[in-house]
């Protein structure tokens, strides 16, 4: 079974009617990652793990990605960043086998498929690092994104009631979804490939 390195990238992925560039996120794209968040529906951020519209975050993302605890996928058209999906990995000595996905897709460019197109990205390269399971963690009401994950395989493995507080201090629970990188892969191989790659 393929799997991915730097070196499969870049690809191209038709979405839409245009064309959208797969590639690994670099310290070069710091500013066209910057100018996406900003652009984010205040809701989107309000779940984020850090504040990426603020460049200290922003740095701090990129130093992850440096040191090896993090891998970025962009999908980019031009100058613009439509979505990524990350493989954060886990630190801790008992779980180094687990990384947490994260995806968020610019809104105008929802509907395209590109948030499938980036988890298949993300868990090819889980796979070649050796990742033998992807955890999600989102709000229930982000119905959305749960959809989306449940279609690709994704189960519901624990809810945590009143874990997660927005901006404005109201509380929400949170959903946590799993799924085995080798079997998502088999589940998906026969699945034939988007236009373009």
């Amino acid at each position: 079974m393929a799997t991915e390195s730097a070196s499969a990238y870049p690809k191209v992925h038709r979405a839409g009617g245009s064309e959208v560039t797969i590639r690994l996120m670099t310290p070069d794209d710091r500013g066209r990652v910057l100018a996406f968040a900003r652009a984010l529906p205040q809701h989107d951020l309000m779940f984020l793990r850090r504040d990426i519209t603020q460049e200290d975050a922003l740095d701090a993302w990129i130093t992850e990605i440096d040191i090896g605890e993090a891998t970025t996928v962009l999908a980019v058209e031009g100058d613009d960043v439509l979505g990524y999906a990350t493989v954060h990995r886990s630190l801790i000595p008992w779980s180094t086998h687990v990384a947490e996905l994260r995806v968020l897709v610019a809104e105008r460019a929802r509907g395209m498929g590109l948030g499938r197109v980036l988890t298949q990205e993300a868990f090819n390269l889980a796979l070649g690092e050796g990742l033998e399971k992807m955890i999600a963690q989102m709000t229930l009401d982000q119905k959305g994104a749960i959809s989306t994950f449940e279609s690709l395989g994704f189960r519901p493995e624990a809810l945590l009631r009143d874990h997660v507080k927005d901006r404005n201090g109201n509380r929400h629970d949170l959903l946590i979804l799993s799924h085995e990188v080798q079997r998502f892969q088999a589940e998906h191989a026969e699945a034939p490939a988007p236009a373009g790659h």
